[in-house]
């Protein structure tokens, strides 16, 4: 009976899970499905550790090694643990192989031959450390892998180079950190039979997103799966219930190359023509042959599994060529109920969007961009930067380690560095492209910005809501309670995130003015609603609208809350997962198809009905009749009329306690006020939109920026003018624009002009308070002695 301590090969049908020691986590794991489930896995055999350490003592490397990494001073200096990594790789691949171990590597090759029934069969060999893909620690990919590879000549090689991979920086550095001595740790490799792939990817049994092990994560590219390894390619995302074996999400991105066998070896990129790139990889038979496979290896196995596939080319057939326990949600799941529903939503209702992406590692973090090109500029990166690149791969550990976030303009989900982030614990985000703006175009060196990798966007500035300032908090002084005199103009708040209501809840405020259920579907829902109601989830978004608007209702009560129904553009709604299908590409979407021209759109129609489910809901289920609504973006009034009846259809009628407001950004709103008064109970004037549009300015363009100013006479007249248009016809008027949030004069100008409510950020609610209540005093002091300053502008039209 062959003694398997001392092989120096084992066949994948004589290994089991238990044989990490013997070949390490990816040959052993290969074994288990050969050996034990009816997976199917391409065949092949492994080198043994024994074997590694037989060849690493017998050729005097191991002690050359071991002296090499006794010099190393600092592992935190790329420079030199490139230099002596070099050399240890170096001292490895020119050491001979003892002939007895060069034997047993042809003769299992020649082995393979029979097996499979060709001669040189082309294979594939890659390395599986001894403490590689254990629960607790991930090194996968720390390594290196060779595809295409034949005869037995070049097998002998390329098994030695992957011995000699045990030493990469990455690698080398990784173990370090994570305390894994070195002299522990040995290489297997895996020789196997080479799949020629049409597609290819990698899934997991839980969504790494965000935990949720009801569902099932499937990434996939075409040609060989190295891309997706490398954030070459950013893959087609699909994600399937457990439950139903139903596909409950795709998201399918451009693919412009792909990485192909060559004919007589090795692998070479070649271009994917447009028409095959814009199509999914896997068809939905495959998507599913496939999670059918992870639930059976996850039940096989009794854990969370992270695993890879091939499609083959000629024969069509799938198959299993990896898979390893899960490592992060292994751990975070460990001693919880998974809930199977994200439950909390991170935005910032006055934070400026820089670039979004796939959230890889969850985490928030802030410090300034150091954007880096080359992987020879390493060195210059410092600690607590936020690390910007185009692809992050492992190759870049030492960096990424001293990064207080990083963020990728390509890769998945499923890339090397997503899985070494999340086992870091770094916050990542990648595929920043894919998602409309490169992270490298748009951010720049040195600035601030705040990275929110739990929902893949990333702020401008620091958002100490988000990353918290304890210093700050820790140094401010105990004081009295704060005063705030009552006020005739009452001030309420703008507000996006709906996690953020419990915080500013106790603000002086009097409701909440404006809350944009755009940060609902962007940093919760993330799928376009006509999506949602095409793969039958109407109820989903219902539910999840629902939840959003009634925590912010909830926290204000009784306090009046404003919810302004969405008010995407035809860019921004294509943005969010499904997009793609139901939007137009329009040349100015600032000015096309938004606010209440969708709402009663054949096309959309059905959409908005979600929203007004909602608003039902929380009114009527949730008994949160502190809740109303504000139409956006309404440029006639037979608009109005339109949308007023759609919604009384619904089921929400105007009422005593049921308001329905109207944005005022359109000139048409100022001028025909009188006529849209019969259909609303008040405005609020969106300052923003009104000055573009009033002084034909567009808000987003920088070379017209310093002309755009809401202070401007002709704003200001407009806004007289809507006031007492409104007042006459006793409706109400408020502001939710930025103006009185920067300027404290612009706020003394509504109140005199009798402005109902004033609605800023809730870092301005305390001071606009104040500002409210001595501007009012001011007023009334003149108005007794009349010897107060006169504004002598004249705003009659």
């Amino acid at each position: 009976m062959k003694d398997r301590s001392t092989a120096n090969i084992l066949w994948f049908d004589e290994l089991h899970r238990d044989d990490v020691n013997l070949v390490g986590g990816k040959a052993s794991s290969l074994g288990e499905l050969t050996s034990e489930t009816n997976i199917p896995v391409p065949y092949g055999f492994a080198t043994t550790s024994h074997a590694y350490r037989y060849f690493m003592e017998e050729s005097g490397a191991n002690a050359k090694v071991n002296e090499l990494l006794e010099s190393i001073k600092d592992y935190e200096d790329s420079s030199e643990l490139h230099v002596v990594c070099g050399e240890i790789r170096r001292v490895i691949t020119e050491s001979p192989f003892p002939a007895d171990l060069t034997a047993a590597v042809k003769d299992g090759y020649a082995e393979l031959e029979k097996r499979i029934g060709q001669k040189n069969p082309f294979v594939a060999i890659r390395s599986s450390a001894t403490a590689e893909d254990l629960p607790d620690a991930s090194f996968a990919g720390q390594q290196e892998s060779y595809l295409n590879i034949s005869g037995a000549d070049d097998v002998v090689s390329y098994v030695k180079e992957c011995f000699a991979s045990l030493f990469t920086e990455r690698a080398t550095y990784y173990r370090h950190k994570q305390q894994f001595p070195h002299e522990k740790v040995a290489l297997a490799a895996t020789v196997q039979m080479m799949v020629s792939s049409k597609a290819s990817g990698v899934m997991f049994s839980v969504n790494i997103t965000n935990g949720d092990d009801s569902q099932i994560i499937i990434d996939s590219i075409l040609g060989l799966g190295e891309y997706i390894v490398q954030g070459i390619v950013t893959p087609d995302d699909f994600l399937v219930d457990k439950a139903t074996h139903q596909i409950t999400q795709r998201n399918i991105n451009e693919q412009t190359v792909e990485l192909l066998r060559a004919e007589n070896g090795g692998v070479a990129e070649k271009k994917v023509p447009a028409e095959v790139g814009k199509k999914p990889s896997l068809t939905d038979d495959q998507v599913l042959e496939l999670a059918g496979y992870a639930k059976d290896i996850e039940k096989h196995y009794g854990c969370y599994m992270d695993m890879e596939f091939a499609l083959d080319q000629y024969s069509n057939k799938l198959w299993l060529v990896q898979a390893r326990p899960e490592t992060f949600w292994s751990q975070q799941n460990k001693n919880k109920e998974t809930t199977g529903e994200q439950k909390t939503m991170t935005n910032i209702s006055d934070a400026e969007i820089l670039v979004q992406g796939l959230a890889a590692s969850p985490g928030l973090a802030s410090g300034p961009v150091h954007i880096i090109e080359s992987p020879k500029d390493i060195a210059q990166f410092n600690e607590g930067e936020v690390l910007v690149t185009s692809m992050t791969s492992p190759d870049w550990v030492p960096a990424m380690k001293k990064a207080a976030a990083i963020i990728t303009d390509n890769g998945g989900m499923t890339c090397h560095a997503a899985i070494v982030s999340r086992e870091m614990q770094i916050p990542s985000i990648v595929g920043t492209k894919s998602r409309g703006k490169a992270a490298m175009e748009s951010l720049q060196d040195g600035q601030i910005v705040t990275v929110d990798a739990k929902h893949g966007v990333v702020y401008a500035g620091q958002i100490d809501s988000l990353v918290g300032n304890k210093q700050e908090e820790s140094a401010q002084p105990v004081a009295a309670a704060e005063y705030f005199a009552p006020t005739a103009t009452q001030v309420m708040m703008n507000l996006g995130n709906p996690e953020l209501a419990e915080k500013y809840a106790p603000l002086p405020a009097d409701g909440i003015g404006l809350m944009r259920e755009e940060f609902i579907w962007t940093s919760f829902i993330h799928e376009h609603p006509l999506n949602l109601i095409a793969n039958g989830e109407s109820d989903k978004a219902i539910k999840l609208l629902a939840e959003g608007i009634s925590q912010v209702a909830r926290a204000m009560a009784p306090r009046p809350v404003v919810l302004r129904f969405s008010d995407f553009k035809s860019s921004e709604y294509r943005n969010l997962k499904g997009g793609d299908q139901f939007e137009p590409h329009e040349p100015s979407d600032l000015l096309g198809w938004r606010g209440a021209s969708r709402y009663y759109d054949p096309k959309y129609v059905e959409a908005f009905k979600l929203e007004l489910a909602a608003v039902k809901k929380v009114r009527e289920e949730f008994g949160l009749t502190n809740l109303n609504v504000m139409v956006p973006f309404v440029r006639t009034v037979a608009e109005m009329k339109k949308v007023t009846e759609l919604m009384e259809a619904q089921g929400l009628s105007r009422s005593a306690d049921f308001k329905v407001y109207m944005m005022a950004e359109i000139p048409s709103n100022i001028i025909l006020a009188d006529q849209f008064n019969q259909y609303i109970d008040g405005y609020s004037i969106g300052s923003n939109d009104l000055t573009m549009l009033l002084l034909g300015c567009d808000r987003n363009n920088d070379a017209v920026a310093s002309l755009f100013d809401e202070r401007n006479l002709a704003v200001k007249r407009a806004i007289v003018h809507l006031i007492k248009t409104a007042h006459r016809d006793n409706k109400t008027v408020s502001i939710c624009g930025q103006a009185p949030s920067e300027y404290p004069e612009f706020t003394e100008f509504l109140i005199q002009q009798g402005i109902d409510y004033v609605s800023v950020n809730p870092d301005m609610v305390k001071a606009t308070k104040h500002n409210v209540a001595h501007f009012e005093q001011r007023i009334m002091l003149d108005s007794a002695t009349n010897k107060g300053r006169q504004d002598s502008t004249n705003y009659e039209w």
